[in-house]
């Protein structure tokens, strides 16, 4: 009780409480209170005064009989939760064996409905009772050792009412809802909730760390009895559904128990629900879903869908195993892919080094309905297999990036096992650095139909793509550095921005050595340009009158692919004076130089006068050089073949193709005797005086092939290995001049690092070429027979 201050004269006085004598009888108070704790239980609070019942309790305390108080609170506590339990929990007990399962779970329903009332009634009364004895609390329990009343009565509740078989009724009731939920029926969610959350409150003591009654009873029977489930759905699931199926009905059992924990159990149980499903749906059928014929990660990405792909992606994240299985997969059917492309491609031979046309094919793309259409060569159709082959390796690499981009989240791990893969079957194909080099050659070509500068810009950078993959670069750079060449030369490239962006893409992949002949080789052409200028101006300057205009592109040795010994041509006497006039210009500005012509690289406009017009003809220098034969020929006259290689010089294999582009291809500017499509040394020629055609300005193209043929592609790769032989010797003095001593290992494994740019060495060759050094004394082996040694 509270004591008054009262004032007087100044002073303050404390009026004591107000004490209740000796003749006060404690079963009289008791029986007082105990009657106003059953009314309270009854839901009659409101007829009672609090002040009195609180200080009943106060009393008793008051008057060292609160152990009374205390056994007498819990007893009337415990009474009634037995009465709650036989008017409510016990009728609500299922009664019988009921197979149907809506039924059964509305009588489950009823059962937790019921807990849920009573626990509610419990709490109710309780904390009424709570606020009755709150001066008990706060004195007597604690010095006797006891819990709080509150606690008490959640102890009683779970010894009263959360016991067998009530507990076993409720656990077995919410399991039932759960599976008729699981089964597509609906429930009321509410009533199993409003259980859950009792036994969240209800905590047994008896532990060392108490443990809720919900953690201890509820959630393991609920994640025993979802691993049976589950283990039996994973099953069934496979053997009824495809892999899109299979994929939407496991996503869709992750919602639904997620949803089911926070709306349903406790998120508390939300993890070990996930393993559950994560350890029956999806680890143990990794391998069969991805790999299901007909469905499965095949079958969706050749149909391109990119949903089920992202659903695939996001289970097997969920578990350890799945992103190696799926990098696995897709590292398999990339390489299988990519091996259909190879085998395609490989059906063409690369012989036909004497058919295919040089200058575009002009020859054979016109005259249709005329001329029989006539079967493609082997050049031709190699070279349409090498487009197609690089076409089709980025068409792949398109889908792939698609799928990897919107369904597999841009993962890294996916990426890297993709890039692998295309690395690995576009290097079975040795012959992808040439088909890469005549697919950029052909984009680079001027006059390309179709595209423009920006599309044709878009596929080299996609094409870049698929140069990263290639290993021997090396063999690409001597492709490569041929048919720039030859667009230089022949005035071929779609633009010089073009030729120069795809050089900026190659220095930024392989740094400044790769690209530096190539650039050289643009170097040579503007100053070819600055020279024939300069040589105009002394010719005008001169007053030198050319019976012949030439053009004159000076190359340097070292930076052009092209042989550095004379191709033999005996050249009129009109263009020996031509070449002399420059030869004397150039080198009177560049002392020490040394000119070599080489006329199998040029080309000349000719005007032709023919008995009905004249044309203008645009041919090679060694065609030129054969034309010049018939210029003093009476009509009809012939030269024989023996009497053209004579008066030229020009070799047989050469010398063939030049004549059956001037008299076996569309324009027959000669005449061959007999007529046909081969030429043979008893053949003879002799000037087609008739020849007419719609146009004026007419191109002949020589009979080439950009393609190797088994001999030319021989020769490019015992180049190739000499070269590598080079530079693996340099690249190891180079280290040990740096390093002085190495181990063998440390050695090969440093070689085959600054290698890795230009080709992938082999550790065998590094071997030999560290011997060849040994025997030239540019290295010495060690004692320990394991490391060398440099020598200065």
């Amino acid at each position: 009780m509270a004591a008054v201050p009262r004032m007087r004269g100044g002073k303050t006085r404390i009026k004591p409480a107000r004490k209740h004598g000796p003749d006060v009888s404690v079963d009289e108070t008791w029986a007082k209170l105990s009657q106003n704790i059953i009314e309270i239980q009854n839901h009659n609070a409101a007829n009672l005064s609090f002040e009195e019942n609180h200080r009943y309790a106060y009393n008793m305390v008051l008057y060292k009989n609160g152990d009374k108080l205390y056994k007498g609170s819990t007893q009337l506590v415990a009474e009634n939760l037995d009465k709650l339990a036989k008017e409510y929990i016990i009728p609500a007990f299922p009664t019988g064996v009921i197979e149907d399962a809506v039924q059964k779970a509305q009588e489950s329903e009823r059962l937790l409905k019921a807990l849920k009332k009573v626990w509610d009634d419990h709490v109710s009364s309780l904390s009424k009772l709570r606020d009755v004895l709150r001066y008990m609390d706060r004195v007597y329990t604690k010095n006797a050792d006891v819990p709080p009343i509150w606690d008490a009565g959640l102890i009683l509740f779970i010894k009263h009412i959360v016991k067998n078989p009530i507990e076993d009724y409720v656990i077995s009731a919410i399991l039932t809802l759960i599976q008729t939920e699981r089964d597509g029926f609906t429930i009321n969610r509410s009533s199993v909730k409003g259980c859950v959350d009792v036994f969240l409150q209800l905590e047994d003591t008896s532990r060392r760390e108490p443990l809720s009654i919900y953690r201890r009873d509820i959630e393991p029977a609920v994640l025993r009895e979802s691993e049976v489930f589950y283990k039996k759905e994973g099953e069934r699931l496979l053997e009824t559904c495809d892999a899109p199926e299979y994929l939407r009905r496991v996503e869709a059992r992750f919602h639904e128990e997620e949803s089911r924990t926070h709306h349903i159990l406790s998120t508390l149980t939300t993890l070990p629900l996930q393993r559950i499903l994560e350890q029956h749906l999806v680890t143990p059928h990794l391998s069969t879903v991805i790999n299901m014929p007909n469905s499965g990660l095949d079958a969706m990405i050749d149909s391109e869908k990119v949903d089920d792909l992202a659903r695939l992606y996001r289970l097997f994240t969920k578990v350890s195993a799945g992103i190696p299985c799926l990098r696995k997969s897709l590292r398999e059917t990339v390489i299988r892919r990519g091996k259909e492309i190879n085998e395609s491609s490989s059906a063409a031979g690369g012989e036909g080094a004497d058919s295919g046309e040089e200058n575009g094919g002009a020859a054979s793309a016109r005259g249709k309905g005329k001329a029989k259409a006539r079967p493609p060569n082997a050049a031709s159709q190699t070279l349409s297999l090498a487009l197609k082959w690089v076409q089709d390796v980025l068409d792949l690499k398109d889908r792939f990036d698609r799928v990897w981009l919107k369904a597999f989240q841009s993962d890294r791990d996916l990426e890297s096992s993709m890039n692998e893969a295309f690395e690995t079957f576009i290097n079975l194909n040795e012959k992808a650095p040439e088909f890469i080099s005549l697919f950029i050659d052909e984009n680079l070509k001027k006059g390309l139909k179709g595209k423009s500068e920006t599309e044709v810009d878009a596929v080299l950078d996609k094409t870049i793509t698929v140069f990263r993959y290639i290993t021997d670069k090396d063999v690409f750079e001597r492709y490569y550095k041929g048919h720039l060449a030859k667009r230089l030369l022949l005035g071929r490239s779609v633009s010089d921005d073009a030729e120069r962006g795809m050089l900026g893409k190659l220095k930024i992949e392989c740094g400044y050595q790769f690209t530096q002949k190539l650039e050289g080789m643009f170097h040579d052409m503007k100053l070819s340009s600055d020279t024939m200028a300069a040589y105009r101006d002394h010719l005008a300057k001169n007053a030198v009158h050319e019976e012949i205009e030439m053009s004159v592109i000076v190359m340097t040795s070292t930076f052009w692919p092209m042989s550095h010994t004379a191709v033999p041509c005996t050249f009129p006497e009109e263009l020996i004076k031509a070449a002399k006039s420059f030869e004397r210009f150039y080198l009177s500005r560049h002392s020490g130089r040394r000119l070599t012509w080489q006329p199998s690289l040029g080309n000349a406009d000719v005007r032709v006068q023919f008995r009905s017009r004249q044309h203008d003809l645009n041919v090679s220098t060694f065609a030129l050089v054969i034309l010049l034969l018939f210029e003093n020929i009476i009509d009809d006259q012939f030269l024989t073949y023996e009497e053209i290689k004579s008066a030229t010089s020009i070799q047989d294999v050469e010398l063939k193709r030049q004549l059956q582009s001037l008299a076996c291809a569309k324009y027959k500017i000669l005449k061959k005797h007999p007529p046909g499509r081969d030429i043979n040394p008893t053949d003879s020629f002799s000037f087609n005086v008739d020849f007419s055609a719609p146009l004026q300005k007419i191109k002949i193209s020589t009979i080439a092939s950009r393609v190797e043929n088994t001999e030319e592609r021989k020769e490019t790769k015992d180049r190739i290995d000499e070269e590598r032989r080079h530079q693996t010797e340099a690249c190891i003095v180079r280290i040990m001049k740096d390093r002085k001593h190495m181990t063998h290992n440390d050695l090969i494994n440093e070689v085959t690092r600054q290698l890795a740019s230009r080709f992938q060495p082999n550790p065998v060759n590094i071997k030999k070429r560290i011997e060849g050094l040994i025997e030239r004394e540019y290295l010495e082996r060690c004692e320990d027979r394991k490391s060398y040694n440099y020598l200065a």
